[in-house]
């Protein structure tokens, strides 16, 4: 049983490790449950890429949305009230068009790469995001230097992520991941601080191999969490991902998508995990461990069930930071 959110636990800090979609929900949630400040949110950068000469980075994007209060609400990416005549244009004159930026969003990455041309860092580009939407809580790329995805197909062909991901539909079988392209990297100086001051630390229902390993597998970062409080949200429900291809990756890796397989995959870091009410049946079968595991509604279909999962996250962060 999930103790009673205390109203002291909004003074926590806390630092989320996200990706896009499923990270953001979660990030709205915890961002109107803690006092302002108190939120980090560490985002994958793997999945950048560059289309038509701009840095596009969909995972920041889709948390810095969320946070503002602009992202669509039909797709969970990109902006809401969106037109779309570049795009139609580009169709028409026969350019690349699979990648689909609506006017809105095409006009803040003409912007992001304005100011990182003139020097900024992405952290810093980022940051100025926020400042201009009036987001309370900071958003931090994972790193300031490239640190592409990218996925090997079972016909041995190396793909980036948004190739596999939106212009072949993640309809590849995966053989093989390689993150940060195959350098070792350390994190922003920002992310690292946030990593180190944070009393709890998250990780987010984003996928475990494309959102959440590309920041666990950066320079220091797995000892730092190894000193941490740290509680987990599992991205699979009844065997599956509401969104995304993380079931289709675990089953195409040989792994059995389940809510305790992402537990497995966490299992040398985590203190506490959190799946959904609907896999309560099958953990009763699930391998015992130190972990704490509790289960709780983890659709978060509107603004009340991100702030209900948020609190009982940060309960479960602080019960298991008092027995500590």
């Amino acid at each position: 049983m999930t103790p009673r959110f205390e109203e002291s636990f909004k003074d926590l800090k806390v630092t989320v490790l996200a990706g896009g979609v499923g990270g953001a929900k979660l990030l709205v949630g915890l961002d109107k449950t803690l006092n302002p400040g108190k939120l980090n949110a560490i985002v994958n950068t793997g999945d950048d890429f560059f289309h038509f000469g701009l840095h596009i980075a969909p995972d920041i994007d889709s948390v810095c949305y969320a946070l503002a209060g602009l992202s669509d609400p039909i797709h969970g990416w990109g902006r809401k009230d969106e037109s779309w005549q570049v795009l139609e244009e580009l169709r028409r004159i026969g350019a690349p068009d699979w990648f689909a930026l609506g006017d809105k969003d095409l006009a803040w990455q003409l912007e992001r790469q304005r100011l990182l041309n003139a020097g900024m860092s992405l952290t810093e580009v980022t940051e100025h995001f926020c400042a201009t939407f009036g987001i309370p809580s900071r958003v931090l790329p994972m790193c300031d230097e490239p640190a592409p995805t990218r996925i090997r197909t079972q016909n041995g062909e190396w793909l980036g992520f948004q190739d596999y991901f939106v212009r072949q539909k993640c309809k590849p079988e995966v053989a093989e991941i390689s993150l940060t392209g195959g350098k070792k990297i350390a994190p922003s100086q920002a992310a690292e601080r946030a990593l180190r001051e944070a009393d709890l630390v998250i990780f987010a229902p984003s996928n475990p191999w494309v959102s959440i390993d590309p920041i666990l597998s950066l320079k220091g970062v797995r000892e730092i969490l190894n000193e941490k409080v740290v509680v987990a949200v599992s991205p699979i429900i009844q065997n599956s991902a509401l969104k995304g291809p993380a079931a289709k990756m675990f089953r195409e890796l040989g792994i059995m998508p389940s809510s305790e397989a992402v537990r497995e995959h966490y299992i040398d870091l985590l203190d506490g995990f959190v799946f959904d009410d609907l896999d309560q049946e099958d953990s009763k079968k699930w391998q015992a461990s130190d972990i704490i595991s509790e289960s709780f509604q983890t659709i978060m279909k509107d603004e009340k069930d991100k702030v209900a999962l948020s609190e009982a996250v940060i309960s479960l962060g602080a019960r298991i930071l008092v027995e500590k």
